[in-house]
């Protein structure tokens, strides 16, 4: 069951990686316009923040495996209409908008469900090796995903790199919705969407730790969001070239590997503490571009900060798991996603803009000490917060 739950989520990330490099492309090729290609872009985003929520309440409504399997089999569904679209040679930016919206609410509806059937399917004292495996399979799919799509678009057209996409979906969806889950569909609580919102929310209000620490990784997302932008601007014109923004890069991939792996072997007993502090790190990438720093620098602070979100994913899947009750992680966890997932496009449309009122330099240092102080702050008052290893020792699993 394990290795089938590896396989799907590396596939399902892989898929969802191709499809920003490939519609990317495509709509350049098509119409070289960088507003169609904005248009298309948050047709995606836009669908996709405004039914987390509802997805998080199915979530927990259903069987996550079912959700997990839809989801999936919609998202093949659009991304191989994109491929038809694309190989007919006669693509319209309204048509593949709408398909990017059904995309959007797809994933949507299956992200929340993900964390779900994680718990449903593995026992709590399995969950941060399982988590951790998770956590690098995804990331080297994300890492392979744009190189494979940019290099079949460029060899074969990107109707090809969608196609591709699709299948790779359809691949996922047999493979996670065969997964059977021990836990409850929650249908035994099932009462009207509006209640089953609000008492989601009152799951995370209950919680301080909690939405303190996602507030701090949604200051992160807008953290990221900045240095993506400003990053590449600064380094190819002052620091390198190209090559250098490649190198920084590729240190960040490997410290987020290295995180990964090195989150489950580490004798970690407060692991929201670690959680925080990991998040924190972004300032060390943040400053070194600021100044700016030699590439070099540059690269090894970024390594650093992706070291700290490698450890950070893992144990935030597996605490949060095993604090919050599985009948609810949907609806917690899909109040998670939406912060991200907002904050992150925000901090990459405002980078430009604000960077020209106050200069790269003060908004990037700013910016910096901003993801300190929240995520730092958000470490007061944790004692509640289990060590997920020792609990998983103590307990049965939720």
């Amino acid at each position: 069951m394990t290795t089938r739950l590896l396989i799907g989520r590396a596939l399902a990330a892989l898929a969802t990686a191709l499809i920003p490099t490939t519609l990317t492309l495509a709509v350049l090729r098509a119409t070289g316009s960088a507003q169609a290609l904005g248009l298309v872009l948050a047709c995606e985003l836009v669908p996709l923040l405004l039914f987390l929520p509802v997805g998080g309440v199915l979530a927990d409504r259903l069987r996550p495996e079912r959700v997990v399997l839809l989801a999936d089999l919609v998202r093949c569904l659009a991304q191989t209409a994109i491929g038809v679209e694309l190989l007919a040679g006669t693509p319209r930016v309204v048509d593949l908008a709408v398909l990017s919206a059904v995309t959007g609410v797809a994933i949507a509806f299956g992200m929340p469900a993900v964390p779900r059937l994680v718990a449903g399917a593995v026992p709590g004292p399995d969950r941060l090796r399982v988590n951790t495996r998770i956590g690098v399979v995804t990331s080297l799919s994300s890492v392979i995903a744009p190189a494979l799509a940019g290099a079949i678009t460029l060899a074969a057209g990107p109707g090809w790199a969608a196609l591709l996409t699709g299948m790779v979906y359809a691949c996922s969806a047999l493979t996670l919705g065969g997964i059977r889950t021990a836990g409850q569909s929650g249908r035994s609580r099932r009462g009207t969407f509006g209640r089953d919102l609000v008492d989601g929310w009152r799951e995370v209000r209950s919680r301080p730790w909690f939405l303190r620490s996602v507030l701090g990784h949604g200051v992160w997302h807008f953290a990221a969001g900045l240095f993506l932008t400003l990053g590449p601007l600064t380094v190819v014109q002052r620091l390198g070239g190209e090559s250098a923004w490649v190198l920084i890069m590729q240190c960040g991939t490997v410290g987020l590997v290295a995180g990964v792996l090195a989150a489950p072997r580490l004798p970690i007993r407060r692991p929201i503490v670690v959680v925080q502090v990991a998040a924190a790190l972004y300032l060390a990438p943040m400053a070194a571009l600021a100044v700016p720093a030699p590439a070099w620098v540059i690269a090894g602070a970024y390594a650093v900060a992706m070291f700290g979100l490698g450890l950070l994913s893992p144990l935030w899947e597996t605490v949060v798991a095993q604090e919050v009750p599985e009948d609810a992680l949907g609806r917690v966890r899909s109040f998670d996603q939406l912060i991200s997932f907002a904050a992150r496009p925000l901090g990459l449309a405002v980078a430009a803009p604000l960077a020209g009122v106050t200069g790269a330099t003060g908004l990037l240092l700013a910016a910096g000490a901003l993801v300190a102080v929240a995520n730092l702050a958000a470490m007061i008052n944790l004692a509640a917060v289990a060590d997920p290893a020792a609990a998983d020792r103590a307990t049965t699993p939720t």
